[in-house]
């Protein structure tokens, strides 16, 4: 109990204190799950939409490929993601690996699915004959796409809380891809396991507690933009 109160003391003085490295970790988590988020959306919610809207053969298997990939392992992504980024890989002569920049990629491919698979559910599951009567009253084809959105704004939103969770609080291919290089591509997870594995549990419980932190106050603001009253 005395580990976890100095733990949580500790969290709150390097946070009043701004205390520089702790501050640029949290910054660089916030960034690199932020644009990873944002890529997922734009990916999962073109690819849930495209899939709820269409009539394919093979449907019943891409959604179950989707539904599949929203427990995709974190560690798999990463081991594929540095596999590709390696030096004698495909993408190697990018010199991805070991950057936030990876990273990114490697979140994404996380994220995408769980954003995918939501916006999937909450497309179908708006009225079979709401697109129709949108044509009908002479709505472009993007009109239609964009109220069909808007109707299904609150199961999109959590989408967006999903996704943000999924990434911000991953740690395999995080540090498999990024390295967990001080002052580049150290993020709060893999600073918490570092030190964890260095026994420096007090440090490892306030940065745990300053992710939680923040993770709490970003859903919050997401929380109520969805549960605020409609107007009647």
């Amino acid at each position: 109990m005395d580990l976890i109160l100095d733990g949580i003391l500790k969290a709150f003085n390097l946070l009043f204190s701004l205390d520089r490295e702790v501050f640029a970790i949290t910054l660089l988590s916030l960034q690199i799950s932020g644009l990873a988020t944002m890529i997922s959306l734009v990916l999962g919610i073109s690819l849930g939409t495209a899939v709820a809207l269409a009539d394919f053969p093979g449907r019943k298997l891409v959604v179950s490929l989707i539904n599949a990939g929203m427990a995709l392992p974190p560690v798999v992504v990463g081991l594929f993601v540095t596999i590709f980024l390696w030096r004698n890989g495909p993408f190697g002569f990018m010199g991805l690996l070991y950057t936030p920049t990876g990273m990114i990629i490697a979140q994404a491919i996380i994220a995408t699915p769980i954003v995918a698979g939501i916006t999937l559910a909450a497309m179908q599951n708006l009225p079979k004959k709401l697109r129709l009567q949108i044509l009908a009253l002479g709505a472009t084809r993007f009109q239609m796409l964009w109220i069909l959105m808007r109707e299904a704004r609150l199961p999109l939103l959590a989408a967006v809380m999903a996704g943000f969770g999924g990434v911000i609080s991953e740690i395999g291919a995080s540090i498999m891809v990024g390295g967990n290089i001080k002052g580049y591509s150290r993020v709060l997870t893999t600073a918490t396991v570092m030190e964890t594995s260095r026994g420096n549990f007090d440090m490892a419980i306030a940065l745990g507690i300053i992710l939680l932190l923040f993770v709490f106050l970003i859903n919050l603001v997401l929380t109520l933009i969805q549960q605020r009253e409609r107007p009647r």
